[in-house]
Protein backbone atom coordinates (compact mmCIF):
# COMPACT_ATOMS: atom_id res chain seq x y z
CA UNK A 1 0.00 0.00 0.00
CA UNK A 2 1.16 3.27 -0.42
CA UNK A 3 0.29 6.68 1.07
CA UNK A 4 -1.62 7.89 -2.72
CA UNK A 5 -4.57 5.41 -2.05
CA UNK A 6 -7.60 6.65 -2.32
CA UNK A 7 -9.96 3.80 -3.24
CA UNK A 8 -10.68 -0.02 -3.15
CA UNK A 9 -12.47 -2.82 -4.86
CA UNK A 10 -12.77 -6.78 -3.61
CA UNK A 11 -14.57 -9.56 -5.32
CA UNK A 12 -14.62 -13.39 -5.60
CA UNK A 13 -13.80 -13.49 -9.69
CA UNK A 14 -10.28 -11.67 -10.45
CA UNK A 15 -12.79 -10.25 -13.64
CA UNK A 16 -14.87 -8.42 -11.85
CA UNK A 17 -12.10 -7.50 -9.21
CA UNK A 18 -10.37 -5.71 -12.60
CA UNK A 19 -13.48 -4.32 -13.92
CA UNK A 20 -13.91 -2.51 -10.61
CA UNK A 21 -11.10 -1.41 -10.33
CA UNK A 22 -10.44 0.36 -13.59
CA UNK A 23 -14.08 1.80 -13.23
CA UNK A 24 -12.81 3.70 -10.02
CA UNK A 25 -9.33 4.38 -11.82
CA UNK A 26 -11.21 6.44 -14.96
CA UNK A 27 -13.21 8.68 -12.07
CA UNK A 28 -16.32 6.36 -11.13
CA UNK A 29 -17.56 6.03 -7.98
CA UNK A 30 -17.76 3.08 -5.35
CA UNK A 31 -21.92 2.47 -6.87
CA UNK A 32 -20.15 2.98 -10.46
CA UNK A 33 -17.36 -0.11 -9.31
CA UNK A 34 -19.51 -2.08 -7.49
CA UNK A 35 -22.50 -2.17 -10.61
CA UNK A 36 -20.00 -3.36 -13.46
CA UNK A 37 -18.32 -5.85 -10.93
CA UNK A 38 -21.54 -7.13 -9.85
CA UNK A 39 -22.77 -7.42 -13.87
CA UNK A 40 -19.03 -9.35 -14.75
CA UNK A 41 -19.89 -11.35 -11.84
CA UNK A 42 -23.18 -13.08 -13.15
CA UNK A 43 -21.34 -14.21 -16.17
CA UNK A 44 -18.05 -15.16 -14.44
CA UNK A 45 -19.38 -16.89 -11.53
CA UNK A 46 -22.73 -17.91 -13.07
CA UNK A 47 -22.95 -20.87 -9.95
CA UNK A 48 -22.89 -18.31 -7.38
CA UNK A 49 -25.15 -15.82 -9.04
CA UNK A 50 -26.94 -14.85 -12.13
CA UNK A 51 -29.64 -12.22 -13.29
CA UNK A 52 -32.00 -14.57 -11.88
CA UNK A 53 -31.38 -14.23 -8.71
CA UNK A 54 -31.62 -11.96 -5.45
CA UNK A 55 -29.53 -9.03 -4.21
CA UNK A 56 -28.83 -6.99 -0.83
CA UNK A 57 -26.68 -4.16 -0.39
CA UNK A 58 -25.50 -1.20 1.59
CA UNK A 59 -24.62 2.22 0.15
CA UNK A 60 -22.89 4.78 2.14
CA UNK A 61 -22.96 8.28 0.41
CA UNK A 62 -20.54 10.85 0.49
CA UNK A 63 -22.20 12.82 2.92
CA UNK A 64 -21.96 9.93 5.55
CA UNK A 65 -25.68 8.15 5.07
CA UNK A 66 -25.99 5.20 4.64
CA UNK A 67 -29.17 3.05 2.92
CA UNK A 68 -29.79 -0.32 2.85
CA UNK A 69 -31.46 -2.10 -0.64
CA UNK A 70 -33.49 -5.21 -0.04
CA UNK A 71 -33.66 -6.83 -3.51
CA UNK A 72 -35.39 -9.74 -2.43
CA UNK A 73 -38.01 -10.85 -4.53
CA UNK A 74 -41.45 -12.84 -3.32
CA UNK A 75 -43.34 -16.02 -3.83
CA UNK A 76 -45.78 -15.36 -7.03
CA UNK A 77 -48.93 -14.30 -6.31
CA UNK A 78 -50.77 -17.36 -7.40
CA UNK A 79 -48.64 -20.04 -5.39
CA UNK A 80 -51.21 -22.39 -3.32
CA UNK A 81 -48.96 -24.00 -0.27
CA UNK A 82 -51.37 -26.33 0.14
CA UNK A 83 -51.31 -27.99 -3.11
CA UNK A 84 -47.55 -28.19 -2.79
CA UNK A 85 -47.57 -29.88 0.21
CA UNK A 86 -50.25 -32.43 -1.18
CA UNK A 87 -47.67 -32.47 -3.88
CA UNK A 88 -44.35 -33.03 -2.42
CA UNK A 89 -44.52 -33.45 1.67
CA UNK A 90 -43.79 -31.25 4.21
CA UNK A 91 -41.10 -30.04 3.36
CA UNK A 92 -39.99 -27.63 0.61
CA UNK A 93 -38.01 -29.16 -2.50
CA UNK A 94 -34.19 -27.57 -2.62
CA UNK A 95 -34.61 -27.25 -6.24
CA UNK A 96 -36.77 -26.85 -9.55
CA UNK A 97 -39.73 -24.63 -10.30
CA UNK A 98 -41.38 -24.40 -7.06
CA UNK A 99 -38.49 -23.27 -5.84
CA UNK A 100 -38.05 -19.47 -7.90
CA UNK A 101 -39.30 -16.92 -6.32
CA UNK A 102 -39.02 -13.34 -8.01
CA UNK A 103 -35.53 -12.12 -8.95
CA UNK A 104 -34.83 -8.92 -7.17
CA UNK A 105 -31.28 -8.51 -8.45
CA UNK A 106 -31.72 -6.13 -11.27
CA UNK A 107 -33.96 -4.11 -9.65
CA UNK A 108 -31.66 -4.00 -6.90
CA UNK A 109 -28.98 -2.83 -9.35
CA UNK A 110 -31.28 -0.31 -10.68
CA UNK A 111 -32.00 1.22 -6.78
CA UNK A 112 -28.04 1.56 -6.50
CA UNK A 113 -27.80 3.19 -9.59
CA UNK A 114 -30.26 5.81 -8.22
CA UNK A 115 -28.86 6.26 -5.34
CA UNK A 116 -25.85 8.36 -6.95
CA UNK A 117 -24.18 6.55 -9.26
CA UNK A 118 -21.88 9.25 -11.64
CA UNK A 119 -21.83 6.64 -15.18
CA UNK A 120 -25.13 5.94 -17.41
CA UNK A 121 -26.84 2.76 -16.89
CA UNK A 122 -25.99 0.95 -19.35
CA UNK A 123 -21.57 1.48 -19.26
CA UNK A 124 -22.11 -0.69 -16.24
CA UNK A 125 -23.12 -3.57 -18.17
CA UNK A 126 -20.50 -2.98 -20.91
CA UNK A 127 -18.09 -5.44 -19.47
CA UNK A 128 -20.22 -8.08 -18.68
CA UNK A 129 -21.76 -8.26 -22.09
CA UNK A 130 -18.66 -8.60 -23.79
CA UNK A 131 -17.70 -11.37 -21.51
CA UNK A 132 -20.78 -13.31 -22.62
CA UNK A 133 -20.18 -13.11 -25.93
CA UNK A 134 -16.50 -13.85 -26.45
CA UNK A 135 -16.53 -16.54 -23.16
CA UNK A 136 -15.19 -16.14 -20.00
CA UNK A 137 -12.02 -18.63 -18.57
CA UNK A 138 -13.86 -21.03 -16.09
CA UNK A 139 -12.76 -20.56 -12.99
CA UNK A 140 -11.62 -23.43 -10.29
CA UNK A 141 -15.03 -23.06 -8.40
CA UNK A 142 -17.10 -22.95 -11.50
CA UNK A 143 -15.26 -26.13 -12.55
CA UNK A 144 -16.09 -27.81 -9.64
CA UNK A 145 -19.55 -26.62 -9.54
CA UNK A 146 -20.10 -27.41 -13.05
CA UNK A 147 -18.56 -30.95 -12.31
CA UNK A 148 -20.68 -31.65 -9.12
CA UNK A 149 -24.29 -30.25 -10.38
CA UNK A 150 -26.95 -32.62 -11.78
CA UNK A 151 -28.94 -29.71 -13.20
CA UNK A 152 -25.74 -29.31 -15.87
CA UNK A 153 -26.98 -32.50 -17.43
CA UNK A 154 -30.72 -32.44 -16.89
CA UNK A 155 -31.48 -29.36 -17.76
CA UNK A 156 -31.37 -28.33 -21.81
CA UNK A 157 -30.41 -24.66 -20.95
CA UNK A 158 -27.74 -25.15 -18.63
CA UNK A 159 -26.72 -27.96 -21.03
CA UNK A 160 -26.15 -25.79 -24.04
CA UNK A 161 -24.03 -23.29 -21.71
CA UNK A 162 -21.84 -25.63 -18.96
CA UNK A 163 -21.02 -28.64 -21.12
CA UNK A 164 -19.07 -29.12 -24.62
CA UNK A 165 -20.79 -31.91 -26.70
CA UNK A 166 -22.41 -33.46 -23.53
CA UNK A 167 -18.59 -33.18 -21.24
CA UNK A 168 -18.92 -30.40 -18.68
CA UNK A 169 -16.51 -27.89 -19.06
CA UNK A 170 -13.60 -27.67 -17.07
CA UNK A 171 -11.03 -25.18 -15.97
CA UNK A 172 -9.47 -22.64 -18.27
CA UNK A 173 -12.10 -23.82 -20.81
CA UNK A 174 -14.06 -21.21 -22.40
CA UNK A 175 -17.65 -20.51 -21.03
CA UNK A 176 -19.62 -18.32 -23.84
CA UNK A 177 -22.88 -17.29 -23.08
CA UNK A 178 -24.62 -15.53 -26.56
CA UNK A 179 -28.24 -15.61 -24.94
CA UNK A 180 -27.07 -13.93 -21.63
CA UNK A 181 -25.21 -11.44 -23.99
CA UNK A 182 -28.31 -10.19 -25.86
CA UNK A 183 -30.18 -9.79 -22.60
CA UNK A 184 -27.65 -7.98 -20.90
CA UNK A 185 -27.87 -5.83 -24.15
CA UNK A 186 -31.30 -5.29 -23.97
CA UNK A 187 -30.90 -4.38 -20.33
CA UNK A 188 -28.39 -1.99 -21.33
CA UNK A 189 -30.40 -0.24 -23.84
CA UNK A 190 -33.68 -0.39 -22.39
CA UNK A 191 -33.01 0.09 -18.06
CA UNK A 192 -33.44 -2.59 -15.40
CA UNK A 193 -36.61 -2.23 -15.40
CA UNK A 194 -36.78 -4.14 -19.09
CA UNK A 195 -36.06 -7.29 -16.64
CA UNK A 196 -39.55 -6.86 -15.15
CA UNK A 197 -41.77 -5.17 -17.78
CA UNK A 198 -42.11 -5.14 -21.52
CA UNK A 199 -40.68 -7.78 -24.06
CA UNK A 200 -37.78 -8.96 -22.10
CA UNK A 201 -40.15 -9.78 -19.00
CA UNK A 202 -42.54 -11.18 -20.96
CA UNK A 203 -39.97 -13.72 -22.66
CA UNK A 204 -38.76 -14.38 -18.99
CA UNK A 205 -42.30 -15.15 -17.53
CA UNK A 206 -43.22 -17.49 -20.56
CA UNK A 207 -39.78 -19.60 -19.84
CA UNK A 208 -40.44 -19.71 -16.25
CA UNK A 209 -44.16 -20.66 -17.06
CA UNK A 210 -42.83 -23.56 -19.46
CA UNK A 211 -40.68 -24.76 -16.93
CA UNK A 212 -43.42 -24.89 -14.50
CA UNK A 213 -42.82 -21.84 -12.21
CA UNK A 214 -45.28 -19.93 -10.33
CA UNK A 215 -43.83 -16.62 -11.04
CA UNK A 216 -45.70 -14.66 -13.68
CA UNK A 217 -45.51 -11.54 -16.16
CA UNK A 218 -47.71 -10.39 -13.24
CA UNK A 219 -45.51 -10.89 -10.79
CA UNK A 220 -42.29 -9.43 -12.52
CA UNK A 221 -44.77 -5.91 -13.06
CA UNK A 222 -45.90 -5.84 -9.64
CA UNK A 223 -41.93 -6.13 -7.63
CA UNK A 224 -40.08 -2.95 -6.21
CA UNK A 225 -37.16 -3.07 -4.24
CA UNK A 226 -36.97 -1.47 -0.36
CA UNK A 227 -34.76 0.99 0.20
CA UNK A 228 -34.86 1.73 3.63
CA UNK A 229 -32.31 2.50 7.08
CA UNK A 230 -30.30 -0.06 8.16
CA UNK A 231 -30.35 -2.30 10.52
CA UNK A 232 -27.47 -1.15 13.69
CA UNK A 233 -26.29 -1.49 16.93
CA UNK A 234 -22.77 -0.39 18.76
CA UNK A 235 -20.20 -2.94 19.34
CA UNK A 236 -16.27 -1.67 21.37
CA UNK A 237 -17.12 1.96 20.32
CA UNK A 238 -17.81 0.36 16.88
CA UNK A 239 -21.22 0.98 14.66
CA UNK A 240 -22.06 -2.43 12.75
CA UNK A 241 -24.37 -1.91 10.03
CA UNK A 242 -26.21 -4.54 8.61
CA UNK A 243 -29.75 -4.87 6.74
CA UNK A 244 -32.97 -5.56 8.50
CA UNK A 245 -35.10 -8.59 8.18
CA UNK A 246 -36.25 -10.53 5.95
CA UNK A 247 -32.20 -10.21 6.01
CA UNK A 248 -30.33 -12.49 8.71
CA UNK A 249 -28.06 -9.56 9.49
CA UNK A 250 -29.61 -9.50 13.20
CA UNK A 251 -27.82 -12.38 14.06
CA UNK A 252 -24.49 -10.09 13.65
CA UNK A 253 -26.07 -7.63 15.77
CA UNK A 254 -26.96 -10.00 18.40
CA UNK A 255 -23.99 -11.91 18.20
CA UNK A 256 -21.54 -9.00 18.80
CA UNK A 257 -23.86 -7.70 21.43
CA UNK A 258 -23.93 -10.78 23.61
CA UNK A 259 -19.79 -11.07 23.17
CA UNK A 260 -19.89 -6.93 24.45
CA UNK A 261 -22.05 -8.22 27.60
CA UNK A 262 -20.21 -11.36 27.74
CA UNK A 263 -16.56 -10.31 27.92
CA UNK A 264 -14.56 -13.03 27.30
CA UNK A 265 -10.93 -12.43 26.82
CA UNK A 266 -10.22 -14.71 23.53
CA UNK A 267 -13.58 -15.12 21.60
CA UNK A 268 -11.39 -16.89 18.85
CA UNK A 269 -9.15 -18.98 20.91
CA UNK A 270 -10.21 -20.22 24.49
CA UNK A 271 -13.00 -19.05 24.74
CA UNK A 272 -14.45 -19.63 21.36
CA UNK A 273 -16.72 -22.41 23.14
CA UNK A 274 -18.94 -19.37 24.66
CA UNK A 275 -18.74 -17.30 21.30
CA UNK A 276 -20.05 -20.54 19.43
CA UNK A 277 -23.28 -21.30 22.10
CA UNK A 278 -24.32 -17.52 21.29
CA UNK A 279 -24.08 -17.98 17.27
CA UNK A 280 -25.61 -21.50 17.77
CA UNK A 281 -28.39 -20.27 19.44
CA UNK A 282 -29.12 -17.33 17.55
CA UNK A 283 -28.95 -19.82 14.36
CA UNK A 284 -31.93 -21.62 16.05
CA UNK A 285 -33.54 -18.29 16.59
CA UNK A 286 -33.64 -17.36 13.21
CA UNK A 287 -35.22 -20.65 11.97
CA UNK A 288 -37.65 -20.88 14.01
CA UNK A 289 -38.61 -16.27 13.77
CA UNK A 290 -36.95 -14.97 10.64
CA UNK A 291 -39.93 -14.19 8.26
CA UNK A 292 -40.98 -11.14 5.94
CA UNK A 293 -41.53 -8.26 7.57
CA UNK A 294 -44.52 -7.13 5.72
CA UNK A 295 -46.35 -10.31 7.19
CA UNK A 296 -44.68 -11.12 10.36
CA UNK A 297 -43.52 -7.89 12.08
CA UNK A 298 -40.35 -7.71 13.41
CA UNK A 299 -39.80 -7.12 17.24
CA UNK A 300 -36.00 -5.57 17.69
CA UNK A 301 -36.64 -6.84 21.41
CA UNK A 302 -37.00 -10.48 20.72
CA UNK A 303 -33.70 -10.34 18.72
CA UNK A 304 -31.68 -7.71 20.64
CA UNK A 305 -33.15 -6.79 23.64
CA UNK A 306 -31.94 -6.63 26.86
CA UNK A 307 -33.61 -10.12 28.01
CA UNK A 308 -32.76 -11.59 25.24
CA UNK A 309 -29.04 -10.97 25.51
CA UNK A 310 -29.07 -12.13 28.71
CA UNK A 311 -30.37 -15.43 27.90
CA UNK A 312 -27.64 -15.66 25.52
CA UNK A 313 -24.72 -14.80 28.18
CA UNK A 314 -26.85 -17.65 30.63
CA UNK A 315 -26.49 -19.99 27.57
CA UNK A 316 -22.97 -19.13 27.17
CA UNK A 317 -21.44 -19.06 30.54
CA UNK A 318 -22.91 -22.52 31.38
CA UNK A 319 -23.50 -24.48 28.44
CA UNK A 320 -26.89 -24.37 27.79
CA UNK A 321 -27.75 -24.61 24.14
CA UNK A 322 -31.29 -25.85 22.54
CA UNK A 323 -31.63 -29.06 21.96
CA UNK A 324 -30.61 -30.74 19.16
CA UNK A 325 -32.14 -30.58 15.81
CA UNK A 326 -31.31 -32.24 12.49
CA UNK A 327 -31.19 -30.39 9.15
CA UNK A 328 -33.59 -31.23 6.55
CA UNK A 329 -32.90 -30.49 3.19
CA UNK A 330 -29.46 -29.56 1.78
CA UNK A 331 -26.73 -26.78 2.44
CA UNK A 332 -26.30 -24.36 -0.01
CA UNK A 333 -23.23 -24.68 -1.75
CA UNK A 334 -22.30 -21.97 -3.82
CA UNK A 335 -24.97 -19.26 -3.32
CA UNK A 336 -23.14 -15.96 -3.04
CA UNK A 337 -20.96 -13.42 -3.96
CA UNK A 338 -19.88 -9.79 -2.09
CA UNK A 339 -18.11 -6.97 -3.92
CA UNK A 340 -17.02 -4.48 -1.57
CA UNK A 341 -15.68 -1.16 -2.67
CA UNK A 342 -14.87 2.16 -1.76
CA UNK A 343 -13.77 4.91 -3.63
CA UNK A 344 -11.83 8.65 -2.64
CA UNK A 345 -15.17 10.79 -1.68
CA UNK A 346 -16.23 8.54 1.00
CA UNK A 347 -18.40 6.59 -1.00
CA UNK A 348 -18.84 2.59 -0.10
CA UNK A 349 -20.76 -0.08 -1.29
CA UNK A 350 -20.89 -3.34 0.18
CA UNK A 351 -23.24 -5.77 -2.50
CA UNK A 352 -24.43 -9.41 -2.12
CA UNK A 353 -26.42 -10.89 -4.39
CA UNK A 354 -26.73 -14.80 -4.57
CA UNK A 355 -28.71 -17.98 -6.32
CA UNK A 356 -28.54 -19.50 -3.19
CA UNK A 357 -27.87 -23.42 -4.13
CA UNK A 358 -24.93 -23.86 -7.03
CA UNK A 359 -26.92 -22.79 -10.05
CA UNK A 360 -30.05 -22.05 -7.92
CA UNK A 361 -32.97 -23.70 -9.07
CA UNK A 362 -31.23 -26.00 -11.99
CA UNK A 363 -33.16 -23.92 -14.58
CA UNK A 364 -31.66 -21.93 -16.96
CA UNK A 365 -34.34 -20.17 -19.44
CA UNK A 366 -32.42 -20.67 -22.71
CA UNK A 367 -33.44 -18.10 -24.79
CA UNK A 368 -32.55 -15.12 -22.66
CA UNK A 369 -29.52 -17.29 -20.76
CA UNK A 370 -30.53 -16.76 -17.47
CA UNK A 371 -30.53 -18.90 -14.28
CA UNK A 372 -33.10 -18.75 -11.72
CA UNK A 373 -32.43 -18.58 -8.06
CA UNK A 374 -33.92 -21.36 -5.77
CA UNK A 375 -34.64 -18.64 -3.05
CA UNK A 376 -37.90 -20.00 -2.71
CA UNK A 377 -36.54 -23.23 -0.81
CA UNK A 378 -36.18 -21.10 2.66
CA UNK A 379 -39.77 -21.48 3.22
CA UNK A 380 -41.23 -23.67 5.40
CA UNK A 381 -44.73 -25.15 4.52
CA UNK A 382 -45.98 -25.50 7.87
CA UNK A 383 -48.85 -22.86 7.63
CA UNK A 384 -48.35 -22.19 11.22
CA UNK A 385 -44.48 -20.83 10.62
CA UNK A 386 -43.51 -17.34 10.56
CA UNK A 387 -41.75 -18.24 6.95
CA UNK A 388 -44.59 -20.19 5.71
CA UNK A 389 -44.77 -20.09 1.94
CA UNK A 390 -47.46 -17.95 0.60
CA UNK A 391 -48.36 -15.36 -2.11
CA UNK A 392 -46.19 -12.01 -2.50
CA UNK A 393 -44.23 -13.17 0.26
CA UNK A 394 -40.35 -12.76 0.95
CA UNK A 395 -38.36 -16.16 1.97
CA UNK A 396 -36.34 -15.55 4.68
CA UNK A 397 -32.69 -14.55 3.72
CA UNK A 398 -29.49 -15.78 4.53
CA UNK A 399 -27.60 -12.57 2.99
CA UNK A 400 -26.42 -9.75 4.64
CA UNK A 401 -23.99 -6.68 3.82
CA UNK A 402 -22.18 -5.40 6.31
CA UNK A 403 -20.31 -1.95 7.28
CA UNK A 404 -18.58 -0.72 10.19
CA UNK A 405 -17.81 3.18 11.41
CA UNK A 406 -16.81 5.34 14.42
CA UNK A 407 -18.05 8.34 15.22
CA UNK A 408 -19.80 8.61 11.46
CA UNK A 409 -16.32 8.12 9.88
CA UNK A 410 -16.20 4.48 7.68
CA UNK A 411 -14.25 2.10 9.01
CA UNK A 412 -14.84 -1.13 7.20
CA UNK A 413 -17.16 -2.73 4.18
CA UNK A 414 -17.36 -6.31 4.67
CA UNK A 415 -18.93 -9.07 2.46
CA UNK A 416 -19.21 -12.68 2.72
CA UNK A 417 -20.73 -16.07 0.97
CA UNK A 418 -21.53 -19.05 3.26
CA UNK A 419 -25.04 -19.11 3.54
CA UNK A 420 -26.39 -20.28 7.20
CA UNK A 421 -23.39 -19.17 8.83
CA UNK A 422 -22.75 -15.40 7.44
CA UNK A 423 -23.07 -14.03 10.44
CA UNK A 424 -20.74 -16.52 12.26
CA UNK A 425 -17.98 -15.41 9.34
CA UNK A 426 -18.88 -11.88 9.58
CA UNK A 427 -18.33 -12.09 13.25
CA UNK A 428 -14.40 -13.89 13.49
CA UNK A 429 -13.26 -11.48 10.58
CA UNK A 430 -14.41 -8.44 12.21
CA UNK A 431 -12.83 -9.32 15.44
CA UNK A 432 -9.90 -9.97 13.38
CA UNK A 433 -9.77 -6.77 12.03
CA UNK A 434 -10.37 -4.69 15.24
CA UNK A 435 -7.59 -6.68 16.98
CA UNK A 436 -5.23 -4.81 14.42
CA UNK A 437 -4.93 -7.95 11.51
CA UNK A 438 -5.03 -6.53 7.72
CA UNK A 439 -7.83 -7.76 5.54
CA UNK A 440 -6.42 -10.01 3.56
CA UNK A 441 -5.00 -12.07 6.76
CA UNK A 442 -8.19 -11.21 8.31
CA UNK A 443 -10.48 -12.95 5.91
CA UNK A 444 -7.86 -15.70 5.22
CA UNK A 445 -7.56 -16.62 8.69
CA UNK A 446 -8.39 -20.69 9.58
CA UNK A 447 -12.14 -20.35 10.88
CA UNK A 448 -14.71 -22.27 12.04
CA UNK A 449 -18.33 -22.38 12.00
CA UNK A 450 -21.06 -23.98 13.66
CA UNK A 451 -24.52 -25.47 13.05
CA UNK A 452 -25.78 -28.10 10.72
CA UNK A 453 -24.98 -27.78 6.78
CA UNK A 454 -25.62 -31.26 5.67
CA UNK A 455 -28.85 -33.38 5.69
CA UNK A 456 -29.38 -34.93 8.80
CA UNK A 457 -26.33 -33.32 10.74
CA UNK A 458 -27.15 -32.06 14.06
CA UNK A 459 -26.85 -28.36 14.88
CA UNK A 460 -23.91 -28.74 17.18
CA UNK A 461 -21.71 -29.92 14.64
CA UNK A 462 -18.64 -27.47 14.33
CA UNK A 463 -16.79 -27.17 11.22
CA UNK A 464 -13.52 -26.94 12.18
CA UNK A 465 -11.05 -25.59 9.34
CA UNK A 466 -7.02 -26.78 9.60
CA UNK A 467 -5.02 -24.28 10.77
CA UNK A 468 -7.22 -23.01 13.61
CA UNK A 469 -5.08 -22.33 16.75
CA UNK A 470 -5.44 -25.13 19.22
CA UNK A 471 -7.03 -23.37 22.48
CA UNK A 472 -10.14 -22.60 19.93
CA UNK A 473 -10.04 -26.21 18.87
CA UNK A 474 -9.66 -27.39 22.44
CA UNK A 475 -12.91 -25.07 23.38
CA UNK A 476 -14.80 -26.02 20.57
CA UNK A 477 -14.39 -30.03 21.49
CA UNK A 478 -16.97 -29.89 24.81
CA UNK A 479 -19.96 -31.81 25.27
CA UNK A 480 -22.61 -30.44 23.00
CA UNK A 481 -20.83 -29.69 20.33
CA UNK A 482 -19.83 -32.70 17.72
CA UNK A 483 -16.69 -31.40 15.63
CA UNK A 484 -15.73 -32.30 12.33
CA UNK A 485 -12.05 -31.11 10.74
CA UNK A 486 -12.33 -29.23 7.56
CA UNK A 487 -9.52 -28.98 4.74
CA UNK A 488 -7.91 -25.66 4.76
CA UNK A 489 -9.72 -23.45 2.05
CA UNK A 490 -12.82 -25.34 2.34
CA UNK A 491 -16.02 -23.41 0.96
CA UNK A 492 -17.98 -24.65 4.02
CA UNK A 493 -16.63 -21.66 5.95
CA UNK A 494 -17.40 -19.41 3.42
CA UNK A 495 -15.70 -16.39 1.06
CA UNK A 496 -15.22 -12.94 2.51
CA UNK A 497 -14.15 -9.89 1.35
CA UNK A 498 -13.32 -6.70 2.94
CA UNK A 499 -11.78 -3.37 2.91
CA UNK A 500 -10.74 -1.73 6.05
CA UNK A 501 -9.86 2.21 6.01
CA UNK A 502 -8.30 2.98 9.70
CA UNK A 503 -5.81 5.00 8.04
CA UNK A 504 -6.24 4.34 4.58
CA UNK A 505 -8.13 1.71 2.21
CA UNK A 506 -6.84 -1.50 2.64
CA UNK A 507 -8.54 -4.52 1.16
CA UNK A 508 -8.34 -8.07 1.13
CA UNK A 509 -9.70 -10.96 -0.47
CA UNK A 510 -10.35 -14.39 0.19
CA UNK A 511 -8.12 -16.75 -0.43
CA UNK A 512 -10.34 -19.60 -1.12
CA UNK A 513 -12.22 -18.02 -4.00
CA UNK A 514 -10.79 -16.86 -7.15
CA UNK A 515 -10.82 -13.11 -6.40
CA UNK A 516 -8.46 -10.61 -5.36
CA UNK A 517 -8.28 -6.78 -3.97
CA UNK A 518 -6.83 -4.23 -5.18
CA UNK A 519 -6.16 -0.49 -4.15
CA UNK A 520 -5.12 2.76 -5.99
Amino acid sequence: MTETTEHAIATPHVDASRTGAEVLASGGNAIDAALAAAAVLTVAYPHNCALGGDLFALVRRPDGGVLSVNASGPAGAGVDARALRAAVGATMPVTGPHTVTVPGMVAGWGALHGLGASRPWHRHLERATELAAEGVAVADGLADAISESPGVRADPGMAAVFTRAGTPLRADELVRQPALACTLGRLAADGPRAFYDGELADTLAAGLARAGCAVTAADLRAYDPVVEPPLRRSFAGVEVLTSAPNSSGVLLLQALAALEALAPADPLGADAGQLASILRSGSAQRDRMLADPAFVAFDREQWLGERRIEELVTEARHGLTDPEVPLSGTRPDGDTVAVVTVDADGGAVSLIQSLYHSFGAQILEPVTGVLFHNRGASFSLDPGHPNALGPRRRPAHTLMPVMARREERLLGVLGTMGGRVQAQIHVQVLLRLLEGATPQDAVDAPRWVVGALEAGEQDGTVRIEEGVESDAQRALRVPGLTPLSVPRGSDDVGHAQAIWTEREPAAGSDARADGMAICG
